[in-house]
């Protein structure tokens, strides 16, 4: 795992994609530097791990408006008349009402045994006209799994990777609206939910898109926009009073609702039913890896993913790798851990045998050779307000 570290906090993050030759540096990284973010490196990309505080970068998300860069995630579009079709057979959630204008998600690309090739967010642009994010330490797969699919049904559609043409932000928290109008996004405070709109204008610059969604568990927009008009809208953010925010904080937030980090909670091995991960539509067949997933819907999983909640006062964080035990039993394992800035304590998401994914649980998680005491608990860890 790598170990990335900031100035107060260290945590590791998801391995280098395999075959990676060459490492990205986002767009932005100069700002990031000058407002005097800690770099560091996540899935192969340089970007802003905190701005110096990254406990108070969570509690600003949480209680009035943080933004990030998000450039590191891939974006990827999918064109032409058999768009659909291919879309349809690559992912397990039912596609055929989207409407323009929508976000699908969260879904994913399973493989034949309906491990985790990568969850992903699907655009329906309109048109015969697609377009997906996917995880950074993904992009090169993805793409590569498109463009073989395409090969095997003879599909006419070209894929392109967007990732290098374009940057992302995140506006995240309850006075993200109230930022976005600052801003003067006032069309993007009709949207809903998973809504989106798009060609819109940034004094006199084009912004690709913008969408109400996000991983913080927050109300929160997500803006798409060439890297020299994201930077402009970034600075103004900032100045309008959002706190510049880091991946560190971004990884405490998405834990507190039990958001999935790929490659430390799920990955090839993992399915959706493990995973507790509805990404999938029950009644929709056909697609790949769906043989797989109906087969063990029928027998049943060996083990589940769940949530634990550290006793109070415990200053020590469950790591990936950490055993869970009852008694003398090891039962699962910890796949992340960070601790919680809201509930004040230590939260870890992990794997237990499904005979002991019992909500309340008490179970204790070894850390360098001693046993801390904690319980089993369901997501989210904290309340939506």
């Amino acid at each position: 795992m790598f170990l990335v570290k900031a100035k107060r906090f260290s945590m590791p993050f998801s391995k280098l994609p395999r075959g990676f030759m060459k490492m990205r540096e986002v767009p932005l990284l100069n700002l990031h530097k000058a407002l005097g973010a800690s770099l560091g490196i996540f899935a192969g990309v340089k970007t802003a791990m905190d701005y110096g505080n990254a406990l108070e970068e969570h509690i600003a998300v949480r209680n009035s408006v943080g933004v990030f860069d998000i450039t590191h995630m891939g974006r990827i579009a999918i064109k032409g008349p058999d768009a659909y079709d291919l879309l349809n057979y690559l992912v397990p959630k039912d596609i055929s009402k989207s409407q323009e204008g929508r976000m699908i998600g969260p879904t994913a690309f399973l493989n034949e045994k309906a491990g985790f090739k990568d969850d992903v967010m699907l655009y329906n642009m309109g048109n015969d006209n697609w377009m997906l994010v996917c995880n950074a330490i993904n992009i090169e797969k993805i793409y590569s799994w498109l463009k073989q699919w395409t090969q095997k049904i003879s599909a006419r559609v070209t894929i392109e990777n967007l990732t290098e043409t374009y940057a992302m932000l995140a506006i995240q928290g309850p006075k993200s609206a109230d930022l976005i109008s600052t801003l003067g996004f006032e069309n993007a405070l009709d949207l809903k939910h998973l809504q989106f709109i798009t060609d819109l204008e940034y004094k006199g610059e084009k912004v690709f898109l913008i969408s109400r969604s996000g991983w913080t568990g927050e109300d929160g927009f997500e803006i798409i926009a060439k890297p020299n008009v994201a930077e402009c809208i970034l600075k103004e953010a900032i100045k309008k009073g959002a706190r510049p925010c880091g991946l560190i904080a971004r990884d405490s937030l998405r834990l507190e609702m039990g958001f999935v980090l790929y490659d430390n909670d799920i990955d090839e091995n993992t399915t959706p039913l493990e995973a507790r991960y509805w990404v999938f539509t029950p009644s929709k067949t056909g697609y790949v890896g769906y043989e797989a997933l109906a087969k063990q819907l029928e027998e049943g999983v060996k083990r589940v993913k769940i949530g634990i909640r550290m006793k109070k006062g415990i200053r020590v964080i469950p790591r990936r790798g950490y055993e869970i035990v009852v008694g003398n039993k090891t039962v699962g394992k910890v796949t992340s851990g960070t601790f919680s800035p809201i509930l004040r304590r230590s939260i870890a998401m992990g794997y237990v045998n499904s005979t002991h994914a019992l909500m309340g649980l008490e179970v204790k998680v070894i850390i360098r050779g001693k046993k801390y005491p904690g319980k089993l608990v369901d997501f989210p860890f904290i309340k939506k307000r």
